[in-house]
């Protein structure tokens, strides 16, 4: 397993990023090493939910404005990365009720157009295998999904997604393991 807080993309931890960025001088370079060394990952944990290389762009960008308004707010009661994810995963639940308010339609309606994102999706390079995992995944509810994409995908160990979700280690395990059987069953059946 790799732990998150631990990288240290150009030699920077996050607590230096912190000191940076407490100092008026420096705030604006540690909030740009902050983009660059947790840009990438947090795009692609929003774009495993939603799919849409727009619709993951443009929550990115409010995960990272909310960031920046907040980050002197920040007490350290978690990891930097932990409070990051949890602004991104809020976020994009947040993004998938106000799509669903706003079309007034039922999540599974959603997933229906996440699943037709997919499949139209210029930005998808897997194969077709690859292709029936991601819609099998659609299918799963949406916090099963993330579950399963944070443990699956990002090799993320419990302790920290419960930090990050707010659940305890063991519903942890158990929802990715109902995921797991759901997929498979999903996977077998199609």
């Amino acid at each position: 397993m790799r732990e998150f807080q631990k990288k240290k993309p150009n030699g920077i931890s996050d607590n230096e990023i912190l000191i940076l960025f407490r100092d008026k001088n420096s705030k604006n370079y540690a909030f740009d090493l902050l983009c660059r060394k947790y840009q990438q990952q947090i795009y692609f944990h929003i774009r495993r939910m939603l799919i849409d290389h727009d619709d993951s762009n443009d929550v990115t960008q409010d995960v990272f404005i909310k960031i920046w308004k907040n980050l002197d707010k920040f007490r350290e009661d978690s990891n930097l990365f932990t409070w990051i994810y949890r602004i991104a995963t809020n976020e994009t639940f947040s993004f998938l009720r106000k799509k669903r308010t706003k079309l007034f339609v039922p999540m599974v309606d959603v997933e229906k157009n996440l699943t037709n994102s997919l499949t139209s999706d210029s930005f998808f390079d897997g194969d077709e295998i690859q292709m029936k995992l991601q819609k099998a995944i659609l299918k799963l509810p949406t916090k099963q999904r993330t579950v399963f994409n944070m443990r699956y995908f990002e090799e993320m160990p419990y302790l920290e997604m419960s930090e990050i979700l707010g659940t305890s280690v063991g519903a942890l395990k158990a929802s990715y393991h109902i995921a797991v059987k759901k997929i498979e069953n999903i996977l077998t059946n199609d």
